[in-house]
């Protein structure tokens, strides 16, 4: 394995000859429209702009900061004018609209509403100002507005909704992250049985009388008492697989179009996070089952994922990857979904709830709960994490009318958008699939 200041060298060759060829390609973009050698210059000055700019940018990081404002901004700024020269070539567009679908685009990546709704409006004044000029290239109105919206956007939303944490840490260093990720593009129902495999440890699928957590005991702070709930909800946790569960989801209407483009993009391809959309498809049925690897030929369950499936073709609804760690006289649960080389963690808080209920709640004033995405390096097994500052749920277990509930709610930059409301059932055979 290379030193680490020689892999750090390497890394920072790759970042300066990444933005070197982003910046050629926004020269180009940005002075074809004066011939082929006013292209080949303007190619030549991006390359050597961007990539000196990104290595003075990589020369001041500290180690867990992610690049200065100021390189980012020129750096998507530049990605954007090869696509704004392409709709000018091949479509025809004014300004107007290479503007507003820049501004929308670069908005759309902002996620909080504000940024998507500010965005096509900050094109729009650019396209606008554009157009009152003569020959402005179509590339100089996309990269303009997202130089624009990005420098406004800065001033007016100055809470981060994503923050670098980490990076190229240990797995020890953050206790708090669930370091298993998919080593494929697709992860599936069958993940668990292929991190055996990968681990060289015993698989045992649909393991009866398991639970996503070993004992609530392990739970136990100053703010919370596991003697203090009630005996069906510690059943429901530590013998999971004794119940059945019926789901119903509840979306907010505003959020309904971007997820169903989410689900088709992204969550079907990859066999991951593919809630249901509404209570037909939860009609489908739903099939739970965990999944259990035990290690060094133990018999104490080392990994347990949580997989919940449509009961028709058993199509992946998420696969969950279940944890309890102790850090500062208090226990947690961190929960790990698995992604292609990264993992996406939901660290939660347990609290009581009247009645003998439990909460696990990642909305909390202490360090450890809140959201996190995180690449795995394949070769040294070091991660790179962002905290997910905008993300935030919250999973509610009781007893109403004799009968075990729950509700998982979920919230974006603090509005809420989807709760799953569940009613929790003991299976006849007590804990047979």
């Amino acid at each position: 394995m290379a030193p680490d200041g020689e892999r750090a060298a390497g890394s920072r060759i790759g970042q300066v000859g990444a933005a070197a060829a982003i910046g050629g390609l926004a020269g180009a973009a940005l002075f074809g429209h004066r011939g082929a050698r006013r292209a080949m210059i303007g190619a030549v000055g991006g390359a050597f702009g961007l990539g000196i700019s990104e290595a003075v940018a990589r020369a001041r990081q500290r180690p867990g900061e992610i690049p200065p404002l100021w390189q980012r901004i020129a750096t998507t700024s530049a990605l954007m004018a090869p696509l704004g020269w392409a709709a000018g070539r091949f479509t025809g567009v004014g300004p107007v609209v290479v503007g507003t679908a820049s501004g929308a685009v670069v908005g759309a990546f902002g996620l909080r509403p504000q940024k998507v709704v500010l965005g096509p409006m900050v094109g729009a004044v650019v396209g606008l100002g554009a157009g009152r000029r003569r020959r402005v290239p179509m590339a100089v109105v996309a990269s303009a507005t997202v130089a624009a919206y990005r420098m406004l956007s800065a001033g007016l939303f100055r809470d981060a909704q994503v923050s670098l944490l980490a990076e190229q840490v240990l797995a020890e260093d953050l206790p708090f992250v669930v370091p298993l990720e998919a080593r494929s593009r697709y992860v599936g129902t069958g993940y668990v049985r292929a991190l055996a495999r990968y681990l060289g440890g015993t698989y045992h699928g649909d393991a009866a009388d398991v639970g996503i957590v070993a004992t609530l005991d392990e739970l136990a702070g100053p703010d919370f008492d596991p003697a203090a709930v009630d005996r069906r909800v510690r059943e429901f946790y530590e013998h999971t697989t004794r119940f059945s569960l019926d789901i119903v989801p509840e979306w907010r209407r505003w959020v309904r179009p971007g997820y169903l483009l989410y689900r088709s993009v992204l969550a079907r391809p990859l066999g991951q996070a593919s809630v249901p959309m509404n209570q037909r498809e939860a009609l489908r049925g739903i099939r739970s089952r965990i999944d259990t690897i035990t290690l060094d030929r133990d018999d104490v369950v080392a990994i347990r994922g949580w997989i919940r499936s449509f009961a028709d073709n058993d199509e992946p609804i998420y696969v969950g990857i279940y944890t309890t760690y102790r850090h500062g006289g208090r226990g947690y649960v961190s929960v790990g979904f698995p992604l292609p080389q990264a993992s996406f963690t939901a660290t939660l808080e347990p609290r009581a709830r009247p009645g003998g209920g439990l909460v696990l709640t990642s909305r909390s004033v202490l360090d450890h709960p809140g959201h996190y995405l995180t690449y795995i390096d394949p070769a040294t097994r070091e991660l790179t994490t962002l905290a997910v500052h905008g993300f935030a749920e919250q999973l509610d277990v009781y007893v109403e009318d004799d009968e075990l509930r729950a509700e998982h709610a979920f919230w974006m930059f603090g509005l809420p958008f989807l709760v799953l409301h569940y009613r929790i059932h003991p299976k006849p055979s007590g804990g047979a699939s």
